[in-house]
């Protein structure tokens, strides 16, 4: 008979970071607990020689034994393992990030897929500053891939397409990021040294945490590090849960976080997420905040069409919704009355849009 889990209660866990073997502590999370996981697991590099730059200077890589497994199928035993974990913690809509090099990820990616979750995105994260090949072997190594990763193929994940489409200056963000790698006043150090090698930027974790979770929500990281994941969602209004075995790690993530102020919360919103309810022409009237009688106006003053009692308008011989009037002044098959339609007052053009949204307030 399997042995009881016992399990941590989330509050005690939450907006810290645990010392302790990740699986061990995965194991200890409540079912269906967690909104979006960010791993960034050990990459089993294979490194069997030190690497030198050309003026004879060591290279501070990952050389740490956290990176070492005895064989491929140790490393993947060890994968299945905490992947096994955070889809079972994560809730029925949460989804994943995953992130790795060549050496890991076509692997993490084909044992994702075995074991249920859906594959939404693959990201390119292309570092703008790589570090160079040095021995002129191979083609510089200038980015990491990311999976995203739902828990299964039904799930309603979340993902705020509007907002990161601003975000990006009304594009639709893409599959491939420019980021440079973590440097300068960012980059921890510990006694002249990096506290860890494989420190990521905090502008990846803010993409996606932005993108890809709301206010409140928690983000879990397995394999925290120096606590990247924890500081910017901290910053982004949400809770957070980090694990990490290497007691140095831990510490600096504690002290970092101890420095990470949050956002205020009335500047956490996505207004551009919000999914309104239909609300028809009619509640404008009903509700008293258009007149039967009165006239709408085009935005340019061009055109105007008298508001029937019945919630229809009148154009000189034609008779019709707001949209279909609209689309027959602009000769069109169909167009958004919402957008076109301005009333006056006080002599100023109101856009009925922004009077619906009144309606909007009273029912939210």
């Amino acid at each position: 008979m399997e042995k009881q889990r016992t399990e941590l209660k989330l509050k005690d866990m939450m907006n810290n970071i645990i010392l302790g073997d990740s699986i061990e502590i995965l194991k200890q999370i409540p079912d269906n607990s967690i909104d979006l996981i960010f791993a960034d697991p050990p990459y089993n590099l294979q490194l069997e020689n030190e690497l030198y730059r050309p003026n004879e200077t060591k290279v501070n890589g990952v050389n740490e034994d956290w990176d070492k497994f005895k064989s491929f199928e140790d490393y993947d035993s060890f994968t299945i393992n905490w992947l096994k974990e955070c889809r079972r913690l994560l809730k029925k809509d949460g989804t994943i990030w995953v992130i790795g090099t060549y050496h890991n990820i076509f692997r993490i990616g084909k044992i994702m897929q075995d074991l249920g979750y859906w594959i939404l995105n693959d990201i390119v994260w292309i570092k703008t500053n790589p570090m160079p090949n040095f021995k002129g072997t191979r083609f510089n190594n200038a980015h990491e891939t990311l999976i995203w990763a739902s828990k299964d193929k039904d799930s309603k994940y979340t993902f705020n397409y509007k907002t990161i489409k601003s975000y990006n200056d009304d594009l639709q963000m893409r599959s491939d990021w420019y980021i440079p790698i973590c440097q300068g006043e960012e980059r921890i150090k510990v006694n002249g040294q990096k506290a860890h090698p494989t420190q990521k930027p905090e502008a990846l974790l803010y993409r996606i945490i932005t993108s890809t979770s709301k206010p409140s929500d928690i983000v879990l990281d397995p394999f925290a590090g120096t606590g990247t994941t924890l500081a910017v969602a901290k910053k982004l209004g949400r809770r957070f849960i980090g694990i990490e075995k290497e007691e140095l790690y831990v510490n600096v993530c504690k002290k970092r976080l101890e420095k990470s102020n949050a956002y205020q919360e009335r500047l956490l919103n996505y207004p551009l997420e919000i999914k309104y309810k239909r609300i028809p022409f009619g509640s404008l009237i009903e509700n008293g905040y258009i007149r039967a009688g009165e006239f709408l106006y085009s935005g340019d003053g061009r055109y105007k069409a008298l508001v029937l009692a019945n919630g229809t308008l009148s154009y000189e011989d034609f008779n019709g919704s707001i949209h279909k009037v609209t689309a027959y002044i602009l000769n069109r098959r169909a167009n958004n009355g919402w957008t076109f339609w301005y009333v006056k007052r006080d002599n100023k053009l109101i856009s009925i849009n922004d009077l619906r949204r009144e309606i909007y307030k009273q029912l939210l």
